[in-house]
């Protein structure tokens, strides 16, 4: 009965998709989507978080790439302060063979992740949430049940250097948020290739 009423969810998501998705201040709905490991991962499976850094994202797009160790070092930052991230590859991979499953799970375990990386193959939670771009972020903070978004994005102001970074948008929003502080900014651009998604 749990699996159906996440899979209606997903549809009802879907189904409902006018192509803004989520803005800040509102209500995300939770997910079941299948794990590198083969193991099906959602919010409600983290009992003791604050919030989650949900980062849709693939293995082939330049953007994600050079992300990649940003994205790894947010959890490894932020995931014991209860904001762990949760990545999701929305990619048809039949637009982009390096985007399957198997890839997916190869570059897990060639980069060591330390945070799931589950596979959206309806697309309906990439639809849902707006997610346009690999990466693009979403900060929700928990509250009671509810996931409220809290900032959408991108990670940082230079996808090319980060040592050349001036803001951290994600960390500044964690931050805020860890101190019970407004996020300024709560939405930014987020740079990256087009999701490719199913015709």
């Amino acid at each position: 009965m749990k699996k159906l009423t996440f899979i209606s969810a997903a549809i009802i998501a879907l189904c409902s998709f006018t192509g803004t998705g989520y803005q800040v201040g509102d209500k995300a709905m939770d997910f079941k989507l299948k794990n590198v490991d083969g193991k099906m991962v959602s919010m409600s499976d983290y009992k003791d978080a604050k919030g989650f850094i949900v980062v849709f994202t693939c293995n082939h797009c330049p953007f994600a790439k050079a992300y990649e160790g940003r994205i790894i070092a947010l959890d490894a930052k932020y995931a014991s302060l209860g904001y762990p991230v949760i990545a999701i590859n929305p990619n048809d991979p039949t637009q982009v063979d390096a985007d399957s499953y198997e890839n997916m799970q190869a570059r897990a375990k060639e980069k060591n992740y330390t945070f799931p990386y589950l596979v959206d193959e309806t697309q309906a939670i990439a639809h849902a949430y707006g997610a346009a771009h690999t990466p693009h972020v979403f900060v929700l903070q928990k509250s009671d049940n509810d996931f409220v978004v809290k900032y959408i994005g991108a990670i940082d102001d230079n996808s090319d250097d980060p040592s050349a970074v001036k803001q951290k948008y994600v960390e500044d929003a964690v931050n805020n948020l860890l101190a019970g502080k407004p996020v300024n900014p709560s939405s930014t651009k987020a740079i990256g290739c087009s999701i490719k998604w199913k015709s």
